[in-house]
């Protein structure tokens, strides 16, 4: 009989804290930043607010970019000389002025040479990231999410990083 108490006490304790957890996260203000040249990343990003019932905040280029500028065969193309430049910091339109409100800010975009294409480090570096999950997630042609999110991770070791997700369709 004890043995059967102790069981059930350990099952209940079990359900309580899974209860909370799953609660808490319900409770967490959610945030999708995103950065779309084209539309197929704000696409994604719409899906994702949609799913965790989240806010959405774009990532606007200051000079918008033009077809030509995404023309990665193109090795004087704005984006192919941005991405060969780690230190380039494409110049954003406005600020999320409303950050500190959020507990988990998903940040997306292209995959572009295999990473995050700069303009999101602009967005970043311009942000207190501090104390939020960050998740990523990224929309490609032929690559995965896996090396940009690790890129991230590496430039920007002092935030905590969550999950990502590739999110073609």
């Amino acid at each position: 009989m004890k043995k059967l108490l102790l069981i059930l006490s350990a099952i209940l304790g079990l359900n309580m804290i899974a209860y909370s957890q799953e609660n808490n996260k319900k409770d967490m203000k959610t945030l999708v930043v995103y950065f779309s040249a084209t539309g197929t990343t704000k696409a994604a990003a719409q899906r994702l607010a949609k799913e965790f019932n989240a806010d959405l905040y774009e990532i606007t280029p200051e000079v918008p970019y033009t077809s030509a500028d995404l023309d990665w065969r193109d090795k004087n193309s704005r984006s192919t000389i941005e991405m060969k430049d780690k230190s380039s910091r494409p110049a954003i339109k406005g600020h999320c002025d409303n950050i500190a409100d959020y507990d988990v800010v998903w940040i997306g975009f292209p995959v572009w040479w295999y990473t995050a294409p700069t303009i999101v480090n602009t967005f970043i570096e311009a942000h207190d990231l501090s104390g939020k999950t960050l998740n990523v997630f990224a929309t490609s042609g032929g690559s995965g999410v896996e090396g940009s999110a690790n890129d991230l991770k590496k430039a920007y070791p002092q935030y905590t990083w969550g999950e990502s997700r590739l999110m073609n369709r």
